[in-house]
C-alpha cells in the first residue's frame, strides 16, 4: 500500500535515505538478470548492466582517495527554511507551493520506512524540489502542445487509488498522513499525466535500438562480459526490524520454521516463497538469479556458497531476518553469450538513448520557461 499515492522524487530521496534491493543484493546482478524497466526517466545516468563498461577508480585506490582529474568537492548545499513559505519556487508563471514539497518527501519517506535524517534534510529537500520543478515545467510544456488530460483520465487514477483501501476512512487518513487533500491529490494526478504523456510524445516515441546497436555493443565490449564462477540461488526471507521484541523475533523464527517444515514435507521451494517470502524476490518464487562472489551480504555469501547443487540450507539468521536458502546449480568462469544478455543490453542501450532524449528535451524546455527557486 505504501506505493499507492503518486511520488514525483525520481529515486533521490530513496537514496538518500539509504533503500536497499530485495532486503539482500549489494550489487547489480550479473549479465542476464532482470532488465531495466522503462520508467520515467531519472535525474541521472542511466543504469550499467553488470558487464557493460563503467568508469572506475585505478586500481589500488583508497576508497575516498581524490583522483587526478577528479572533479572539485561539491560546494556546501544552501540551508533549506525550517518553516517553509506558501510558494517555494515559481516556473513562468505557476507557483510550486509547499504543500507540493512536503508531501512528496512525506511519502517517500513512507515507501523508505524512515524519517529524512536531520544531516540530510536540505540536500534531500533540494534534491526534490528541483524534480517538483521538473514535473511542474514538462506539465506546462505538455500543455502547450495541446497534450490534453481529460477529466475522465484524473477520476480513473484517483479511483484506482481508492479502490485499494478497505474503508473510505483509511482512504482518507492515508491522504492526511501524505499532506494531502482530495483537490491536492487531484492536482498532483492532472500533472503526473501531463508530465507522463509529454514524455511519450518527446522522449518514448523516439527510442530505437536496432539488433545491430546491440550486436555492436556486445562485440566492442567483449570483455565485460567475462564472469567469474557464479551460482544460482533462491530464498525464503522473514524480515526482523532492528528494533524488533523478543515476541516478534521469535514470531518470525516460527513462520520461517514452519516454512521450512513444509518444504521437508514435500513442498514446492517457489510456491512457498511466493507464500511467505517477504521481500521484492517472492513474486518470482524466491529466485535471486545467479550471482558471483561479492555480489551479496558475507554472511547470505557463507550460507550460499557453502551449499553444494540442489540442497536447501535450513532456517539460518543473517543481518536483516530469517531465511532459508536453496542453490539450484554452479557454473564455471566464462563469457556469458550474446542470446542470453541481448535483452540486458538492449534495456541499457534504450535506457541510454531516453536518458539523452530526456536531458536534451528538458534543456530545451527550460529554455523557454522562467524558473525562480524562493528558498
Amino acid at each position: 500500500m505504501n506505493r499507492v499515492f503518486p511520488v514525483v522524487v525520481g529515486g533521490l530521496l530513496a537514496a538518500a535515505l539509504g533503500a536497499g534491493l530485495a532486503g539482500c543484493r549489494q550489487s547489480t546482478p550479473p549479465a542476464g538478470g532482470a532488465a531495466a524497466s522503462a520508467t520515467t526517466p531519472a535525474t541521472g545516468s542511466p543504469a550499467t548492466p553488470a558487464g557493460a563498461p563503467s568508469a572506475a577508480a585505478p586500481a589500488g585506490s583508497a576508497p575516498g582517495t581524490a583522483q587526478p582529474g577528479a572533479p572539485a568537492a561539491a560546494p556546501p548545499v544552501k540551508p533549506v527554511p525550517a518553516t517553509l513559505p506558501k510558494v517555494v519556487a515559481k516556473v513562468g508563471a505557476e507557483s510550486v507551493e509547499a504543500w507540493e514539497l512536503e508531501s512528496a518527501v512525506k511519502q517517500a519517506e513512507v515507501n523508505a520506512g524512515k524519517p529524512v535524517p536531520p544531516e540530510q534534510r536540505d540536500s534531500v529537500l533540494r534534491s526534490v524540489l528541483d524534480e517538483l520543478v521538473t514535473y511542474h515545467l514538462l506539465a506546462q510544456e505538455a500543455r502547450a502542445e495541446k497534450l490534453v488530460v481529460s477529466d475522465m483520465e484524473i477520476d480513473g487514477q484517483i479511483k484506482m487509488i481508492r479502490d485499494m483501501f478497505p474503508t473510505e476512512e483509511a482512504y482518507t487518513q492515508a491522504l492526511a498522513a501524505r499532506g494531502l487533500t482530495p483537490d491536492r491529490l487531484r492536482q498532483q494526478e492532472r500533472r503526473a499525466l501531463e508530465y507522463q504523456k509529454v514524455l511519450q510524445v518527446q522522449v518514448e516515441s523516439r527510442v530505437a535500438v536496432q539488433d545491430m546497436d546491440v550486436d555492436n555493443f556486445y562485440q566492442q565490449n567483449i570483455d565485460k562480459f567475462k564472469q567469474g564462477e557464479t551460482i544460482h540461488a533462491s530464498h525464503i526471507f522473514f524480515p526482523v526490524a532492528q528494533s524488533a521484541s523478543a515476541p516478534e523475533k521469535d514470531q518470525a523464527r516460527a513462520k520461517a520454521t514452519q516454512a521450512l517444515k513444509e518444504l521437508k514435507a514435500g513442498g514446492d521451494f517457489a510456491a512457498l516463497a511466493k507464500k511467505y517470502s517477504a521481500d521484492a524476490t517472492a513474486e518470482q518464487g524466491g529466485d535471486l538469479g545467479f550471482f558471483g562472489k561479492e555480489d551479496l551480504p558475507p554472511d547470505f555469501e557463507a550460507v550460499a556458497w557453502g551449499l553444494k547443487n540442489g540442497t536447501t540450507s535450513g532456517v539460518v539468521e543473517l543481518g536483516a531476518g530469517f531465511h532459508i536458502i536453496k542453490v539450484h546449480e554452479r557454473r564455471a568462469p566464462r563469457t556469458a553469450p550474446l542470446t542470453e544478455v541481448r535483452d540486458q543490453v538492449k534495456a541499457f542501450l534504450v535506457q541510454g538513448q531516453r536518458q539523452t532524449l530526456y536531458q536534451q528535451f528538458l534543456e530545451q524546455t527550460k529554455g523557454k520557461i522562467k524558473i525562480e527557486i524562493l528558498v
